[in-house]
């Protein structure tokens, strides 16, 4: 068929948050002179941003207490001391700026009496800087982003293409190929530099608050590229998914004041083996496991047409107008899709697969490194694709969306300036681009097999049974290898219906079902080989945190086909050495 080639001089993976606040950074800073393209495999305003809820974190009012030192030290408590530090510093130094932006570009913060910008408590956080746009957060930031993008020239927008593979020859980024659903045909983006902004692996799971898109894309390609993956044994899980859809309920309803109940109607989160003083609002590593422990014991709900365990958050003591003010879309959520308004009587949640902490390996300014350290020339990562390490172990609500807008902001300066200062890297071998059109179309002529979403689903379950809250090294033996046995049914026997060349759909979902098996493999071996408990990594065989043996990143590496070994990478600790977490 050919591949044709497209070029600009910077080419961003993603449109959400943190692809958006690169692509007008870039924009701000350098105009006409640099030509941009970005690249989605949605419609730009459909990625999973938009349901982003509760807040962004950063230090507004140091006047009424807050401090940067305050923010760096629950971020690093918060991670149970796996954050780097010095990112940290530079993450909580450059955040209110970025608000401050947002408001001047039209983003409608939710505003206190006095006529400032509202913030509200997070679990986690010592002062309540959340800072708050009611609970649509991620939709207001999206739409006041590309409202902004909107006033520059010479970038183009490539909605609902389909990022394959990017190639990396002699330690520089070289281009990547994607698939353009409206024809069918595969294209090569050659660019001086490239951001990867494709957000994280929440799909690997079957109960979580995540974008059906979320399949982690820019993680599996990176894991293929030979790049390390960073920490990817610690997924998080959100205490309140919505029971059972396991749509986000914003930790900003507890943030409110909600609370949990289990089926006692007992406040659990009091109680001593939980968080007696933070209560619901402890970190959430903290508050799911409390969770899943209520059920394990017998005093969670059990829903009798699911089967599904749910403990309840009670909103009923705020009263309509507040709920109404502050929560709007979480009472619209509640009501439309569980018949249940949050004022009237309290909301089912359990936790849910809801952030990735692990991500491509990158330094403190998101420049993608190799396993030696050395930065891939022209390759950057942002937002939860990403890993800096902000995060550790255990990332803090409102921090996310926060670091979409750092990480964005960063790797547009530093890959325009890169791109100013650079001639375009040759092309890759012809023969690369002929392995990836026999690598993409190979599906299509298969002639029979078992559909990529049924392969999906049983990945999905086998992730929920054996790689959830807590793990337990038998089940995950087990569960690991369920997942080899998935991956080879699926480079066997996968089938894709769907012969046609325009809008294949069932391509596209067969394309992310093997990066999800890719994601799959990583976070699986990464958490057989932590052998302690730290942040979301809760193993029932070593429940204790090990900062002898284990204060140190994982970085995950592709190992032939099925295989992945591991090296490490040291945490920076330069402010606060590690204690036992509190809450």
């Amino acid at each position: 068929m050919g591949v044709e080639v497209i070029t600009h001089d910077v080419v961003i993976m993603g449109s959400g948050i943190a692809g958006l606040r690169a692509a007008v950074e870039i924009k701000r800073k350098y105009g006409d002179k640099i030509d941009l393209g970005i690249i989605s495999k949605v419609q730009l305003m459909r990625s999973h941003s938009v349901a982003a809820e509760g807040g962004t974190g950063a230090v507004l009012y140091p006047e009424e207490g807050d401090s940067f030192a305050l923010h760096a030290w629950d971020t690093i408590k918060g991670s149970d001391f796996l954050a780097d530090q010095d990112a940290v510093w530079n993450f909580v130094k450059l955040m209110p700026e970025e608000i401050l932006l947002l408001d001047h570009w039209g983003m409608p913060w939710s505003r206190r009496e006095d006529g400032r910008i509202r913030q509200r408590p997070f679990g986690g956080h010592s002062f309540p800087r959340a800072t708050m746009s009611a609970d649509k957060v991620g939709h207001n930031e999206m739409r006041t982003l590309y409202n902004k993008l909107l006033q520059y020239d010479k970038w183009e927008r490539y909605d609902e293409w389909f990022i394959t593979n990017y190639v990396v020859e002699n330690g520089i980024y070289k281009g990547l190929y994607a698939i353009n659903m409206k024809d069918g045909k595969l294209y090569l983006f050659r660019s001086k530099a490239a951001i990867i902004a494709t957000g994280g692996v929440g799909r690997l799971y079957a109960f979580t608050t995540y974008s059906h898109t979320a399949t982690g894309d820019g993680m599996a390609m990176s894991f293929r590229a030979g790049i390390p993956i960073k920490d990817p044994e610690f997924v998080q899980f959100h205490p309140t998914g919505l029971v059972p859809n396991g749509i986000l309920i914003t930790e900003g309803a507890r943030g409110e004041g909600g609370i949990l109940l289990n089926n006692k109607r007992e406040r659990f989160m009091a109680r001593n083996d939980c968080a007696p003083h933070a209560k619901e609002l402890a970190s959430r590593d903290v508050v799911s496991r409390c969770i899943v422990k209520e059920y394990l014991e017998g005093r969670a709900f059990i829903d009798e047409e699911t089967k599904m365990p749910y403990i309840l958050l009670d909103l009923t003591h705020l009263g309509e107008e507040r709920i109404n003010e502050r929560l709007p879309s979480i009472r619209e959520i509640s009501i439309r899709y569980d018949g249940i308004d949050p004022a009237e009587e309290p909301i089912p949640v359990f936790p849910a697969a809801h952030y990735h902490m692990g991500g491509i390996h990158t330094d403190i300014f998101y420049k993608v490194l190799d396993e030696n350290g050395n930065w891939i020339k022209g390759l950057f990562a942002a937002g939860e694709a990403s890993a800096a390490s902000v995060h550790g172990a255990n990332r803090l609500g409102s921090n996310s969306t926060a670091e979409c807008l750092v990480s964005g902001k960063i790797t547009g300066i530093l890959a325009a300036e890169y791109a100013v200062s650079s001639e375009l890297p040759e092309a890759p071998e012809p023969k690369r681009s002929k392995e990836e059109e026999d690598f993409v179309y190979g599906l299509l002529k298969r002639e029979s097999g078992e559909p990529s979403y049924s392969i999906k689903h049983s990945l999905e379950e086998t992730m929920m049974q054996h790689f959830y809250v807590y793990r337990d090294p038998n089940s995950m033996a087990e569960g690991l290898k369920k997942i080899l046995e998935l991956r080879n049914k699926f480079f066997t026997n996968a089938y894709v219906e769907d012969k046609g060349s325009i809008y294949n759909t069932d391509m596209i979902a067969a394309m992310e079902t093997m990066n999800l098996l890719d994601n799959a493999l990583i976070v699986a071996k990464s958490a057989m080989n932590r052998e302690e408990s730290r942040g979301a990594h809760a193993r029932v065989d070593h429940p204790k945190r090990d900062d002898a043996n284990w204060l140190k990143h994982t970085l995950a590496i592709r190992n032939g086909e099925n295989d992945v070994r591991f090296s490490y990478w040291p945490v920076t600790i330069n402010t606060w050495k590690p204690v036992e977490r509190h809450y």
